[in-house]
């Protein structure tokens, strides 16, 4: 017997629920499917949690610099109302209020692994379910690990075992220097944790603008983290209670706990995404703008492969499920797709960096200002000396493709660089705006003028 539906959503992380929930709302008749928990990532291991314990962190470090600013000050600092914050926020990782919130909506909601055996229709189980409509595939990725001799046999934390950890480990090895390696890097290392990264490419935040990795290579340094660039691991052994890493170059670190922060990974052979007419062979599943990967198929999320964010999949959320819905909707578009590193401070990016630009063929024009040297950034002092803004124009069209800011709250400053790639805001126009004195957003004046 095969069960019939309207609609049948494989996954239900953030981007799954966005379309599972949109459609349901409407009417539509959905069975929702999740192996694990009902948000996935962001809510219980990613976002929510590690920006959590981001914010103790930075408390601590607010806490130091009142010696620069006000006086004398005295922390001691304590991991368990981190402990108790992380499991409030996940509800100590169950997902029963977001299955009901799911099932309000009007889905069905069910727990196991699903695999596609056929057009419109999966099994779970051995239960076969079929779509009337069609199926989205939003199953996100899981934790990576790379070829490294012995690191299965000697064992390590992904992301996950740092965020449920209940004890601080005393020295810590990471393995990535990517925005998951950082933020909890800085964070364990305020809280009294011995920290070493090491980093494959020859910078930290390989992705993000050179300026913005010195300068977040020199933050980490002055707090005692040693920045390991240029150099991968090729043996990891476990002995005697701790863990020791062979580096490429013959240096060995020893730690009482390794973390692997090296990217994440895609499952789709297993889910049989070639009984749909997919190729189980990609790196990620081909959409077009409307986020169709085939007929009746289509894909949200990490497994789209254009970024591993909360903020994407919604969004590709959304429109897949006006897609769905038969609505008019703007197809997807990734010109202004922003990111934001939470260590502190924070580096905040949008669009192309110059290196990308230069790729592309554009006639690239810079500008650069140090966050410090704003009226706001040396007000701000301590937290705010290393942060830089870096802005790329095309200089043919006059307009932003690109721009990153580093410093306290760049999430937040980042969003003017956001609406101005993405509406094409003539630099003109952006020069004529009236910033807030003195503010941080004030500080793209100084780039704006750089790029003359």
């Amino acid at each position: 017997m095969t069960n019939e539906h309207d609609l049948i959503v494989i996954g239900l992380g953030v981007g799954g629920e966005e379309v599972a929930g949109r459609t349901a709302e409407a009417g539509m008749d959905v069975l929702g499917i999740e192996r694990k928990l009902v948000g996935g990532e962001c809510p219980y291991w990613g976002c929510i949690p590690s920006k959590i314990m981001v914010r103790a962190g930075n408390s601590l470090a607010e806490a130091s610099r009142v010696l620069r600013l006000a006086g004398q000050a005295r922390v001691s600092p304590s991991w368990a109302p981190v402990v108790a914050r992380v499991r409030e926020a996940t509800d100590d990782w169950d997902d029963q209020a977001a299955v009901d919130r799911f099932r309000s909506k009007g889905g069905t909601f069910l727990r196991g692994q699903a695999r596609i055996i056929g057009p419109r229709e999966v099994e779970v189980d051995g239960e076969r379910y079929r779509a009337r409509r069609g199926l989205v595939i939003a199953t996100g990725g899981e934790p990576a690990a790379p070829p490294i001799e012995g690191l299965a046999e000697a064992g390590y934390w992904t992301n996950r075992e740092a965020i449920e950890a209940e004890e601080l480990p005393a020295s810590l090895v990471v393995l990535g220097a990517g925005p998951i390696g950082l933020e909890l890097a800085q964070t364990f290392r305020r809280f009294g944790t011995e920290v070493a990264v090491v980093e494959v490419a020859d910078r930290a935040l390989p992705l993000e603008e050179p300026e913005n990795s010195a300068a977040v290579g020199e933050v980490l340094r002055e707090e005692g983290i040693a920045l390991h660039t240029g150099v991968g691991a090729q043996a990891v052994h476990r002995a005697d209670g701790k863990v020791t890493v062979e580096l490429a170059d013959g240096r060995r670190l020893d730690a009482e706990q390794l973390l692997v922060a090296t990217g994440r990974r895609l499952q789709l052979a297993s889910l049989g995404v070639d009984a749909a007419g997919l190729d189980a062979e990609a790196r990620s599943i081909e959409v077009d703008e409307h986020l169709r990967a085939a007929d009746g198929v289509w894909a949200v999320g990490d497994v789209t492969g254009h970024g591993a964010f909360t903020h994407l999949a919604v969004y590709q959320g959304r429109i897949t499920a006006a897609d769905v819905l038969g609505r008019d909707h703007a197809p997807a578009d990734y010109t202004a797709l922003p990111r934001v590193t939470f260590t502190d401070p924070e580096v905040g990016s949008v669009g192309m960096t110059e290196a990308q630009a230069r790729e592309a063929g554009l006639a690239v024009r810079t500008g650069v200002a140090a966050t410090s040297s704003s009226a706001r950034g040396w007000i701000h002092g301590p937290g705010a000396e290393h942060g830089v803004a870096k802005l790329i124009a095309d200089a043919d069209r006059g307009v932003l493709v690109g721009g990153s800011v580093m410093g306290p709250a760049a999430g937040e400053v980042v969003g003017l660089l956001v609406l101005a790639v993405a509406r094409q805001v003539p630099i003109a126009a952006l020069r004529q705006l009236i910033y807030p004195y003195p503010t941080f957003v004030r500080g793209l004046e100084d780039a704006l003028r750089e790029l003359d």
